[in-house]
């Protein structure tokens, strides 16, 4: 009895712990590209040498506009050049998703850039 109680237990916290590994927690940030055409995603650059998979997806919410998710250095940003274009969006409703090894990120910086368009431009950004 006392075995089977075990197993049960050991059996019931397994399942608990291997559920909870398995839910990713993702981040949605929305914003605006103003007059500048450009919008920056971090406030530093990414400081990982882990190998981990990310899922991003990236939409531009306002129709007639057409932006780029980057990832480059500060001064890529600061000159508005994509270095590294990881996604673009054609507009409201195409929703675009790029698998991303979050290594290959590592000392760059994340930015949004207006391709097309003159408007103020919405954009939803999500990581997980």
């Amino acid at each position: 009895m006392l075995n089977r109680k075990l197993f049960a237990t050991i059996f019931c916290m397994s399942a608990v712990l291997f559920s909870a590994a398995q839910q990713a927690h993702a981040l949605t940030i929305t914003g605006t590209v103003g007059n500048s055409g450009k919008y920056l995603l971090t406030g530093a650059a990414v400081n990982t040498k882990a190998h981990a998979v990310l899922k991003i997806s990236f939409e531009t919410t306002t129709a007639g506009d057409n932006l780029s998710l980057c990832a480059g250095t500060a001064a890529d940003f600061t000159t508005g050049h994509c270095a590294t274009q990881l996604n673009g969006s054609g507009g409201p409703g195409f929703r675009f998703l790029t698998i991303v090894d979050a290594a290959d990120l590592d000392g760059k910086q994340l930015f949004v850039l207006r391709n097309v368009g003159i408007n103020l431009a919405s954009f939803s950004f999500t990581i997980e």
